[in-house]
């Protein structure tokens, strides 16, 4: 009984407190501002003057060169400063001793002197813009560069137009030109302060600048005596391979084109890691010339299968080719 009375006892203390008590405050969470709205990433476009990034593996034989598009060339690009000389050692690769396109032998001078030449002058763009030079650097059509067939690189000549005594300093980092009567190929921006870029060959005269020598004048009055300019090289129409394998035996084959800028560029860049085997061979099939970068001459396949391991380990899918 005293139970059953302390029970309700008990009650009635929970039932008065759940009356009397005041209701816990509410809380409520704090209010968040709202995000931000969204902003759209800016986008971001490329300078067209800028060194441009590389673009792997050879030009397509399929593409022709061109100019860039009017979009693309900087303000001012005949504007563009001269190559300013300096001392530079000589490339790793683009230097080997001697090579051969079109049947021709080209042996690089150990150093440029006082040399000069006449010739006819063309310029390359943007089938080459982003590739790599014959001395491994990226072309860059809006810089003040050439290419020639034998100076060292890198080298700086004096280039002068001799149609309107304009005259500029570029500096040689590549290989070319191997069109017959052609000595020098002039990057977009030489060329446009040359005033060329609207004509497929113009002649020049080029000279060889050292860095003590004196600045040279953007024009000049008068053009000095002609020089004898280096043969051009023979645009043979049947070819023959050099060293053409004996009967039984063959070449390791990495490479073929049709443009001989494309299959020196990739000769000389396997001579520079090692492959110092390396050549270019011309064939004429069916009257395309066609310009091979092999290896060799080898026995039989066999012997040739420890440097084609070597070759693909750099990435070259080497072949076995006979005559």
């Amino acid at each position: 009984m005293r139970l059953r009375a302390a029970g309700i006892v008990l009650l009635c203390t929970l039932l008065a407190a759940c009356v009397t008590a005041p209701p816990a405050p509410e809380r409520k969470a704090p209010r968040r501002p709202p995000p931000p709205p969204q902003q759209p990433a800016p986008k971001v476009s490329r300078t067209p003057g800028l060194p441009p990034e590389f673009v792997p593996g050879p030009a397509p034989l399929s593409e022709r060169d061109r100019g860039p598009a009017p979009e693309e060339i900087p303000a001012g690009i005949e504007l563009t400063p001269d190559a300013v000389p300096q001392e530079e050692p000589r490339s790793r690769s683009g230097n080997s001793p001697e090579y051969q396109v079109f049947g021709k032998t080209y042996r690089t001078m150990s150093q440029a002197g006082s040399f000069r030449e006449r010739g006819h002058a063309s310029w390359y763009g943007k089938k080459f813009h982003g590739r790599k030079t014959a001395n491994g650097e990226i072309y860059d059509m809006f810089k003040m560069t050439a290419a020639h067939k034998t100076l060292p690189l890198p080298s700086y000549v004096r280039v002068t137009n001799l149609a309107n005594g304009k005259s500029t300093i570029v500096r040689v980092n590549d290989r070319g030109p191997f069109h017959k009567g052609r000595i020098i190929d002039l990057s977009y921006a030489a060329a446009a302060k040359l005033e060329i870029i609207n004509h497929g060959a113009v002649e020049v005269e080029i000279e060889a600048v050292n860095p003590d020598s004196p600045a040279p004048p953007t024009a000049v009055a008068a053009v000095p005596a002609p020089v004898p300019a280096e043969s051009p090289p023979p645009l043979e129409p049947k070819a023959e391979l050099r060293s053409a394998p004996a009967a039984g035996q063959g070449w390791l084959q990495v490479a073929s084109f049709i443009d001989p800028i494309n299959a020196v560029a990739l000769r000389e860049e396997l001579q520079g890691k090692g492959f110092a085997g390396a050549t270019v061979i011309t064939t004429d099939l069916g009257g395309e010339v066609l310009h091979r970068v092999v290896t060799g001459p080898f026995h039989d396949e066999t012997s040739a299968a420890d440097l084609r391991r070597r070759l693909r380990g750099h990435g070259y899918a080497a072949e076995w080719m006979t005559q």
